[in-house]
């Protein structure tokens, strides 16, 4: 047995152009597998990370000199550095629509019935090896690349472009078995098997250098293939394996630690270990937040996050920079902006990205899925700092992992796909192509369902994409809003954390409610991160922010004092990025724009109401609060507040800041938002009808007005222009059908 590490064996490459080995670059380096100089055995190195500039000019990146499958044909090789036109980047004419591909689950007399369906259906992005390691490599350094040659010559003659995946998500059955090391651990010590997907510890240096062989021999063969318009590093990153407390990730995140508070007493200050007899005096001594008898110190658990977040970031540059060393081709990964995955801070990774992808499901556990869709693709839009982004992933219709997996209404994968472009996708993407017949997925939904083309989801696939190909002027046009709300996923992990006032209280919740809030009275709003640039917005909506550093707190301080208007909610401000409480009244960071002090919270059972002086009710929610300037525009009619400031305003510097005490009802929360909207001068606002989305995107010459329809009723608007839907021109005073949408195309005025 060869018992060299991966990246130092002879690899045979069973392909039709090539046989790669590392006499002909395929080496993993050190600084390639770790992110940072450490040996395979230096789990406790300590020294600092590599810093890999990961927004090289395509010029600037070294193309593969190797004689490869990189052609389609000789002519259409890209040289490195040619300019793609898309504003996406990916090579498209227009906007993108489309799908996951397995071809290694068929029989190959079926790839050209499904390409064949591809072209009807208007296909012109396909992501494939997305799980392709064990079809590829079916034994350490045995590469076997001759279907995903003919799969990928086979789209690119039918004119359909490749995403192509690194195939790194799930490791083989031979590399578990060889190294179960590799295998992650849960809070309780327990191991998770194979056999399912993502079966690897995101710190496991062994996993790290067989998936970036596998990354490296992939990429020399397609890096310059001009099918490939996209690559896909791993999928869906920590959607389960996010968190592992195995002895090398205790091993990792000592290391991460140290070079985050660099002195064992810097640590002890910020986790305020004099707490129950935690204080260290050794880096060794620390381990992961694991199961114990009691609570979990909360700062260790913050910080796990925190390590957890940068682990698997570190993974994604390691795959990338792997690839980018021989390949000028946009680089990505599929984000998971959703209600049930909060482990990565996006606000870190999209940075990263030469393209932000987002996968997004409807989860029919909440109360209305698609506002929570709608929140989503305004966050995605948030990451990509407002550029068009990509719908890597959603269904046509059911999913196969929730309780009940309801099958979409007609119409309601058009509205849903139609609603990422409103705010901002420039291409939509779904899982899958061909329903699968066997495996965990084979009940989740696809282009292609087990029907076939005899059904209701085909003929609505191929309408959609023959609109989606009419929607090509939409291309890097925009989505522009004067409002903002704040979102945090370290706010988010701190805030639901255990041991504070009410378990009731749920982060994302509160910022649903405060986004739903906003939508009622017709405004688009922009998500943005704690410490972002307020210099654009007239209003920004603070809901819950529990955790902020003094830094991030400041600039919406800074933004009142300087002539803008705040809405902040309850529990806001509450504690610094170590989870350490503001000594002094709450709201902490906030006290002072807020011009209050609050003394002491009263949480309500869930199911306990108050009443407000003005007619609203509110509830989970309530303080002790004390006015420092303000005015209060609400009071506690009833409950054990009677009498106190319920709702307040304060003017500050040129500025206005309101603060809500309580949880207020949806209907008078819309009313306090549209209150602080119109007195911040926010564009021209209206309230829409509950169930009806309008969102307007600007390009050059045209607006674009989305008009989509939930409800079950026919709902007059007032827009005009051409429907790019119909196809038929719109006059003023129209309306939209039940469960239908209108894409308005509006001239500019001359200016």
């Amino acid at each position: 047995m060869d018992r060299r590490p991966p990246g130092e064996r002879p690899v045979t490459c069973h392909g039709s152009h090539c046989t790669v080995c590392t006499a002909r670059g395929l080496t993993i380096r050190r600084s390639s597998v770790y992110g940072w100089e450490r040996s395979q055995k230096a789990c406790t190195d300590t020294g600092p990370r590599r810093t890999v500039n990961l927004h090289r000019a395509a010029a600037h990146r070294r193309p593969c000199t190797s004689r490869t499958a990189n052609e389609v044909e000789e002519t259409h090789v890209i040289p490195a550095g040619t300019p793609l036109t898309s504003p996406l980047g990916l090579g498209t004419d227009g906007l993108v629509f489309g799908c996951d591909y397995n071809p290694e689950q068929w029989d190959k007399q079926v790839w050209h019935d499904d390409v064949r369906l591809m072209r009807e259906a208007g296909v012109n992005l396909v992501a494939i090896n997305v799980f392709g390691w064990s079809h590829i490599e079916p034994r350490r350094g045995d590469f076997h690349f001759d279907d995903l040659d003919e799969i990928i010559a086979l789209l690119a003659a039918n004119g359909i472009g490749v995403n192509l995946g690194t195939g790194t998500s799930s490791p083989p059955p031979w590399l578990t078995t060889l190294h179960p090391e590799i295998l992650p651990q849960v809070g309780d010590g327990t191991t998770r098997w194979p056999g399912g997907r993502q079966a690897w510890c995101p710190s496991s240096p062994m996993f790290r250098e067989h998936a970036l062989a596998l990354a490296e021999a992939t990429a020399l063969r397609y890096g310059q293939n001009a099918a490939v318009k996209l690559w896909h590093v791993s999928n869906e990153l920590g959607c389960h394996n996010a968190l592992c407390y195995c002895d090398v990730s205790a091993a990792a995140f000592r290391g991460w630690l140290e070079r985050r508070y660099v002195s064992i007493e810097a640590l002890n200050e910020a986790w305020g270990t004099a707490f129950w007899s935690q204080h260290y005096a050794e880096w060794a001594e620390i381990l992961p937040p694991r199961d114990t008898l009691s609570f979990i110190n909360p700062s260790q658990q913050l910080d796990f996050f925190r390590f957890s977040s940068d682990e698997l970031l570190d993974y994604y540059r390691a795959e990338a920079e792997v690839i980018r060393a021989v390949s000028a081709i946009p680089v990505t990964t599929n984000f998971m902006v959703t209600a049930h995955i909060k482990t990565q801070d996006y606000w870190s990774w999209a940075p990263e990205m030469d393209v932000v992808a987002n996968d997004h499901y409807l989860d029919h556990r909440l109360g209305v899925p698609h506002r929570e869709l709608s929140f989503s693709a305004d966050a995605t839009r948030g990451l990509a700092g407002g550029r068009p982004w990509l719908l890597m992933e959603h269904s046509t219709s059911a999913v196969n992992w929730q309780p009940q997996n309801h099958a979409k209404a007609p119409g309601e994968m058009m509205r849903n796909s139609l609603t990422h472009v409103a705010r901002g996708a420039d291409g939509v993407c779904f899982f899958q192509w061909r329903a699968s017949l066997r495996g965990t997925e084979k009940f989740h939904s696809a282009l292609l369902p087990h029907s076939g083309t005899d059904s209701r989801v085909w003929r609505e696939v191929v309408e959609l994409g023959s609109l989606m190909h009419r929607l090509g002027e939409l291309a890097g046009s925009v989505v522009r809003s004067d409002i903002a709300l704040v979102f945090s996923w370290e706010a988010w992990w701190a805030t639901d954390q255990d041991a504070h006032p009410s378990s009731e209280l749920r982060y994302l919740e509160q910022v649903h409610l405060a986004y739903e809030g906003l939508l009622a009275i017709g405004a688009t709003v922009d998500i943005v991160a704690p410490g972002a640039d307020l210099s654009g917005y007239r209003l920004v909506v603070v809901p819950c922010l529990y955790l902020v550093s003094d830094a991030d707190a400041q600039v919406i301080t800074d933004f009142v004092a300087g002539g803008g208007h705040a809405v902040i909610s309850f529990f806001s401000g509450i504690v610094d990025e170590h989870d350490s409480v503001r000594p002094g009244s709450y709201p902490g960071a906030f006290r002072d724009v807020a011009g209050i002090s609050t003394e002491e919270f009263y949480p309500l059972d869930r199911a306990e109401t108050i009443r407000l002086s003005g007619g609203a009710t509110a509830g989970l929610w309530s303080e002790l609060l004390h006015l420092r300037g303000a005015e209060a525009t609400a009071r506690y009619v009833d409950g054990p507040l009677t009498g106190m400031p319920a709702v307040t305003r304060n003017e500050y510097g040129t500025g206005v800041a309101r603060y809500l005490a309580t949880m207020l009802d949806p209907a008078s929360l819309a009313e306090e938002l549209a209150r602080a909207a119109s007195e911040a001068g926010a564009s021209s606002l209206a309230p829409v009808a509950d169930g009806i989305e309008i969102v307007r995107r600007s390009g050059t010459e045209h607006d674009y007005v989305f008009v989509i329809n939930h409800t079950d009723a026919e709902t007059p608007h007032p827009f005009s222009g051409h429907d790019l839907v119909s196809e038929a021109d719109i006059a003023p005073g129209g309306t939209v059908a039940p469960g239908g949408v209108q894409i308005i195309r509006q001239t500019k005025e001359a200016s």
